[in-house]
């Protein structure tokens, strides 16, 4: 198992409230996690794409950011996660421009992430009437990308999107193309990108258990692949959170104040296309804040990862036998800084060298093959 984290521009009111600068410091502050993540043995790193939900998520621009990365480190994987195919927010073909040139920018760590929003705050402030259209435009566009990348003009007439021939540059650096991924959220969609031959990003808020039935789905339908890009991405990434500190202690205490309620509330808020929990509260209420029994039960059942490296090291394995290829934590949310560096340092250097002692990442060995049968 891989392991890596994502980001998103987290900036919740009470940061807002406390600092003036708090966009600012968050943004600049979680280059400074990805540059240490670089350091200490992670392999990947997924910037979101959110557009318009305050608090939740202030990364809207992430292809700059993403760029900004490449230089700043050496060996991490950079991702879009995602990188949104409908065209009033993206047109394809400028997205085909940006892949090439993030992955001559990071020289061949950039990686693919797709999808289509989820939630109608986005899509709607972008003028699409919802949700429900997106499906159909992803579909469309997700199949074009390889065409765009190949040598001869490109041309397309669709639905979606039309557009004379052109030449689209600058072409992919590493051949074929960088790994593709799909965000998905439940067992047929998991299938789905199987069949398609991506990866998927499992942006999910669930337990360990509640993730086997998705993964499975996907492993259950890959053998029937037929890629969309030159090559098949077998690779599941499912999501957490972690705080894993020296002091286990001090480490369940962050869980019970860094706004777990505040962060959940959000996500139900502005992702009406998840299925909301029983008895959810509506917006501007909120989940109640968890008790250390909460930590404790949410610990148990594989809702996040806390302790020191020992205990996080015993909770990251029971990931394995889901079957998943890799593991994200989301990183910083709302704990203290100096938490949040500790967390990517300790488990960089004492959890991941036991889990994942490969030097290569596995989306290198699949785009590798393709290129030497090419």
């Amino acid at each position: 198992m891989e392991f890596g984290i994502f980001v998103q521009g987290h900036v919740p009111l009470r940061r807002q409230e406390a600092d003036p600068d708090a966009e600012h410091h968050a943004l600049m502050n979680e280059v400074e996690l990805v540059k240490l993540a670089d350091e200490t043995g992670w392999k990947y790193v997924w910037l979101t794409e959110h557009h318009f939900l305050d608090e939740y998520s202030h990364l809207s621009a992430n292809e700059v950011y993403i760029g900004h990365l490449a230089a700043l480190t050496q060996r991490i994987h950079l991702g879009s996660g995602i990188f949104n195919l409908n065209p009033q927010i993206n047109h394809p073909v400028r997205v085909a421009e940006r892949v090439a040139m993030l992955d001559h920018l990071s020289d061949g760590r950039f990686e693919f992430g797709t999808g289509r929003g989820a939630g109608s705050r986005e899509v709607t402030g972008f003028g699409i009437p919802g949700t429900d259209s997106t499906k159909a435009v992803w579909d469309e566009v997700i199949t074009e990308f390889v065409k765009m990348w190949g040598p001869e003009e490109y041309s397309h007439q669709g639905t979606a999107f039309s557009m004379p021939p052109r030449s689209v540059l600058p072409k992919p650096w590493k051949k074929p193309h960088p790994p593709m991924w799909v965000a998905a959220g439940n067992p047929p969609t998991y299938a789905k990108a199987a069949r398609l031959g991506l990866g998927v990003l499992g942006f999910n808020v669930a337990s360990i258990k509640e993730m086997e039935p998705m993964v499975r789905a996907y492993k259950d339908a890959v053998g029937e692949a037929e890629p969309v890009g030159a090559y098949l991405n077998d690779n599941v990434m499912i999501t957490n959170g972690v705080v894993c500190l020296e002091d286990g202690k001090k480490a369940r205490e962050i869980v019970e104040d860094m706004g777990l309620a505040r962060l959940q509330s959000l996500v139900y808020r502005y992702h009406d296309t998840f299925p909301k929990p029983p008895g959810a509260p509506v917006w501007p209420d909120l989940f109640p804040d968890p008790t250390a029994d909460d930590v404790e039960f949410r610990i148990n059942e594989g809702y996040i990862l806390c302790g020191d490296p020992d205990e996080v090291l015993e909770q990251v394995k029971r990931y394995e036998s889901v079957g998943a290829d890799q593991l994200v934590f989301g990183l910083p949310i709302d704990m203290p800084w100096s938490a949040a560096m500790e967390t990517i340092r300790l488990f960089g250097e004492h959890v991941i060298p036991k889990l994942d002692p490969d030097p290569v990442h596995r989306t290198t060995r699949f785009r590798d093959a393709a290129a030497a049968k090419a």
